[in-house]
């Protein structure tokens, strides 16, 4: 489709993020939703392009309960406002997907109240599904129906009724003609009849073919919604349990068997593109289901380079916690204000401004084929590539700095998220990832590019570049080993002892230079010390020595 792949998007649960009462009971309406417009430059600030707003229809409670599908809930605004809002976003580069509740209305939905009313004698009993008089419903109706998963106050429609089918395309070419939406998020999409989203998708690609149409879903196979045929995409359920759970238990080969399973070679999801997340308005906040905070920053650098949409959920990009509170979701859907937000992880703001900005000038990370090139419990190293480009993505989640060793195709990778630049030795680089972090590593070419599209937009572009890393085989001069290696002779200690220098060694794990010496005294035993230590200079009553001094 072109446009979702290109796309960050940002969710919001408009009712929550407004701060609506919970109830609609007012006759009145009130545009808070226009409250969205100062946000605008925070969402493309963060290089968001796509903006997926939950319910928005006129409902009872939470939006998710329809009373009519034609108009803006009161609580949040009127159809001009809307309208104006959309007009704002689109103006800005931001495209808009609404939330489709099509699966079940609320009990004051127009059509429910006519049966309510007239009961046998209503032409709208056949709107709902399995209505049937000569029982009683659990709110005392003179008739039984079905709610959505035994919820009552969801009425849930019959999708194989045409005068609904009618009805619901109606009302979503109404949104599409009138006020220029872009998508639908449908709702509940495992519980509603596949004939239905294959009539939605013949009605919506008629009038716009790129329209998308994306499902939730939460379990089974994703192919049988998401299909030419019916669907574009669904939620990536999967991934979301795979993400957060693996940095919870230092297992990366739990999100990696996902990712293989999916998109690697033979993947069963290889021709979709799917929603990702990491916390929406129906699960916790996954600052809250991290065990160690400090994963947050891999968890989205994960999120917006693996293969799919990367979507954030308002609020979360400062870290902000919450919780489902006794059966509630109200926790998961505050109100929020851009000179007022909950105190969070600090940096994580900038972290995804520079990933959204980096994701939307890489084509490896909006096209690219996915492969694994190293799995380890903590660490993670994995690529997308293209015919033209391609991006490593390396992870490591232990609490110090590990070095890692894969091979790539390139010569040369820099590192986007730092500036540093790394040199294969015959197609194998070995470096060193930072703890608790991550590099996402480009060919110099696209690096460039990325380097100066960060720096057109205002951006930082590499914060503290490392020193330059060389070939293995080379003489180190990089990171841990930044001076010319200690010549082989004899020295003094400071404290009077004679040594003579055999030469130096590398460590097999972290690289760093090692001196092997051995004492001119005694029983002349073999020492080794780091290369640092061995030349650094020390104190003692007042005054600075070298630790070693060469006397020949």
């Amino acid at each position: 489709m072109g446009w979702v792949e290109e796309s960050v998007f940002y969710h919001i649960y408009p009712l929550g993020f407004c701060g609506a009462p919970m109830e609609n009971k007012s006759g009145t309406a009130k545009n808070r939703l226009q409250k969205l417009e100062s946000w605008i430059p925070h969402l493309k600030g963060m290089g968001v392009n796509a903006l997926y707003l939950g319910p928005v229809f006129e409902s009872e409670a939470h939006g998710y309960d329809t009373r009519d599908y034609r108009v803006i809930d009161r609580r949040l605004g009127t159809n001009a406002m809307f309208k104006k809002l959309v007009q704002k976003l689109h103006e800005n580069g931001i495209r808009v997907v609404l939330d489709g509740v099509f699966n079940h209305v609320g009990r004051s939905f127009w059509a429910f109240r006519d049966v309510l009313e007239n009961g046998e004698g209503s032409r709208y009993c056949g709107w709902f599904a399995n209505l049937r008089f000569g029982g009683q419903s659990p709110y005392g109706d003179r008739f039984t129906y079905e709610g959505w998963q035994g919820h009552y106050n969801l009425v849930k429609l019959n999708l194989k009724n045409q005068e609904v089918v009618a009805h619901l395309l109606e009302a979503v070419g109404m949104w599409m003609d009138e006020f220029g939406i872009d998508g639908l998020r449908l709702d509940a999409a495992d519980c509603v009849d596949i004939g239905f989203f294959q009539q939605l998708r013949g009605y919506c690609k008629g009038k716009n073919p790129d329209f998308w149409l994306m499902g939730e879903i939460i379990h089974g196979d994703y192919n049988r919604w998401a299909n030419p045929q019916a669907l574009d995409s669904v939620t990536n359920y999967e991934c979301w349990k795979g993400i957060y759970s693996s940095h919870n238990d230092h297992n990366y080969f739990e999100i990696a068997h996902s990712l293989n399973r999916q998109s690697g070679a033979g993947g069963i999801y290889r021709g979709l593109c799917l929603y990702n997340f990491v916390d929406n308005h129906d699960v916790d906040r996954v600052a809250s289901l991290l065990r160690e905070p400090e994963n947050l920053f891999n968890v989205y650098t994960l999120l917006y380079t693996m293969p799919g949409i990367p979507s954030v959920y308002y609020g979360s990009e400062w870290g902000i916690r919450g919780k489902k509170e006794k059966n509630s979701d109200a926790p998961l859907r505050p109100c929020l204000e851009l000179s007022d937000i909950p105190q969070g992880c600090p940096g994580l703001l900038p972290h995804l401004q520079k990933l959204g900005m980096i994701r939307r000038m890489l084509p490896a990370l909006q096209y690219g084929e996915y492969a694994s090139a190293l799995i380890k419990n903590e660490q993670f190293v994995f690529s997308r590539r293209t015919s033209e480009h391609a991006a490593y993505i390396a992870l490591n989640q232990a609490s110090n700095p590990q070095y890692i060793e894969f091979r790539a195709q390139e010569h040369c990778l820099v590192d986007c998220l730092s500036g540093t630049r790394f040199e294969s030795n015959d197609g194998n680089f070995k470096l060193e990832l930072p703890a608790r972090g991550a590099r996402l590593l480009l060919p110099e070419a696209d690096a460039a590019r990325v380097q100066e599209g960060l720096a057109a937009a205002g951006k930082d572009t590499f914060a503290q570049p490392e020193p330059v890393a060389q070939p293995a085989q080379d003489t180190a001069k990089a990171d841990v080993n930044a001076t010319e290696p200690v010549a082989p002779g004899r020295y003094r200690h400071f404290k009077g002892g004679e040594y003579e220098v055999i030469g130096t060694a590398r460590h097999s794990e972290t690289q760093e230079r090692l001196v092997v010496y051995r004492a001119l005294y005694g029983d002349g035993g073999l020492w080794v010390r780091p290369e640092k230590m061995f030349t650094e200079m020390v104190e003692r009553d007042g005054k600075t020595f070298p630790r070693f001094t060469k006397i020949g």
